[in-house]
């Protein structure tokens, strides 16, 4: 499964500069796997959502994607 391809695809119609999404892996040798989301600064807040709903949710679904296949998803969501 490719979980930049999905992360990206969640993220991209929420922002105004989808040229400015960078998504990273960081794969650990614990069970999970580390992703760094990257947009412009204008658009983290658009990410993230109020309370940290839209952040979360994204979170759930990359979470479930990765359950199927005994993967731990962590994701990271900055600015530049």
């Amino acid at each position: 499964m490719n979980y930049i391809s999905l992360i990206e695809n969640l993220i991209r119609p929420l922002i105004n500069h989808p040229d400015d999404l960078r998504v990273k892996e960081f794969p650990s040798e614990a069970e999970y796997i580390l992703f760094q989301v990257m947009v412009n600064e204008e658009d983290l807040g658009r990410v993230i959502g109020k309370q940290g709903n839209i952040a979360n949710a994204i979170r759930t679904i990359a979470f479930a994607a990765g359950s199927q296949h005994k993967k731990r998803i962590k994701i990271n969501f900055d600015s530049y």
